[in-house]
């Protein structure tokens, strides 16, 4: 096995940057098809100072969830229209729709995140779930997408939880880099950790740190500052390089074992991560500052801290231990920890980094009591 990296084709960041579409979607073919999330057909796309009809570029709307039958009706829609580009514009599940659908028909994809929530955009891979919403598949593309288009602007007039989601994902990217080094376990391009997807999954973790809750306030007033942007590049490009080139490990299967419960369905995916990577960290025996200041930051940018915040806070043992057997489930990323990981030792995990964020929380609580 060799060191690999991968890279999507173009970067474009920027406020007003949507209006390169059109002439991006020139340069990879002659017949573009938009895929767009109802709240993009309604809100983005008319306020784009682009006419898409006189461009002859038609508009498809995505209906939920990437699921198979999604992907295969999309699938049918290119083949009729004869397109050979095809953009994805919304938030992760319409990304990743795209991104599997012109795979499967061997033609471009443009990505246009309207949120910035996860590292989906810029990766050359995408999960596939059920109709109901439960993590089927990882599903990888021949190729990373062409071009990745980020309007910074339109990011910034998004709700804030979004914004706070995708701090969630990213946060993931240097702990389970940093496991996948230790462990020498395969990326998620199918090699060895590179310097560069090493360098910056740490930069990404940094970043974050140091700019979340300044992009977060700006994002509260729908402004657009450097903080805002560091922040938008580090949820989508340096955490989507970072996990691809340097690895997934614990926090994103046991995201993947927690879509397994109803109870979480109406969470995003960031914050389903973030409980996995403060899992994660009493998983492998973290240090206590280092947990403390991951648990700092969770709490700061508004990500959950305990199962409570993920809809869990009534769950019982055995329905937590169905999240933890679907997150060790073989070919579960978990298994690039040290050591054996069996599905009660992560069972332990999740209801220790519970019990840290409850105390936590009432520890702050009885403090402010204080103060009064």
């Amino acid at each position: 096995m060799f060191k690999k990296a991968v890279f999507p084709g173009k970067y474009i960041q920027g406020v007003g940057a949507i209006g390169e579409l059109p002439a991006l979607i020139k340069l990879l073919g002659k017949q573009g098809l938009i895929l767009a999330s109802h709240s993009v057909n309604d809100k983005v796309l008319p306020g784009c100072g682009v006419d898409w009809s006189a461009r002859a570029i038609p508009i498809e709307l995505f209906r939920g969830e990437c699921c198979e039958d999604e992907v295969t009706r999309l699938s049918a829609t290119i083949a009729q229209k004869h397109v050979d580009v095809l953009v994805g514009m919304g938030g992760g599940k319409t990304i990743d729709t795209a991104k599997i659908a012109a795979d499967r028909s061997g033609i471009p994809v443009i990505i246009v995140p309207t949120i910035a929530s996860t590292d989906a955009p810029c990766s050359g891979c995408a999960v596939l779930y059920s109709k109901d919403g439960v993590f089927d598949s990882v599903c990888y593309q021949k190729t990373n997408p062409a071009v990745v288009l980020v309007d910074v602007e339109i990011i910034a007039a998004a709700p804030t939880r979004f914004l706070v989601a995708g701090m969630g994902d990213a946060l993931s990217t240097w702990f389970e880099a940093r496991s996948c080094e230790r462990t020498q376990s395969a990326n998620e391009c199918g090699g060895y950790s590179t310097t560069v997807g090493l360098g910056i999954a740490k930069l990404c973790y940094e970043t974050l740190l140091t700019y979340g809750a300044a992009a977060k306030l700006a994002s509260r007033r729908n402004i657009v500052t450097p903080a805002l942007e560091r922040i938008v590049e580090a949820n989508i490009l340096l955490s989507g390089i970072g996990f691809e080139s340097a690895g997934l490990a614990a926090a994103h299967s046991i995201h993947n074992g927690l879509t397994a419960l109803a109870e979480t369905h109406s969470f995003y995916h960031g914050e389903k991560v973030a409980f996995g990577v403060l899992a994660g960290l009493q998983l492998t025996g973290a240090s206590a500052d280092e947990s403390a200041t991951v648990f700092s930051f969770c709490e700061e940018v508004g990500l959950p801290t305990t199962l409570a915040d993920i809809g869990l806070g009534n769950a019982d043992q055995r329905k937590l231990m169905e999240a933890a057997e679907k997150a060790c489930a073989p070919g579960q990323p978990i298994h690039h920890e040290a050591g054996v990981i069996t599905p009660g030792k992560v069972l332990d995990a999740m209801l220790a980094a519970d019990a840290l964020g409850q105390a936590r929380r009432g520890a702050g609580v009885a403090a402010r009591h204080q103060l009064a």
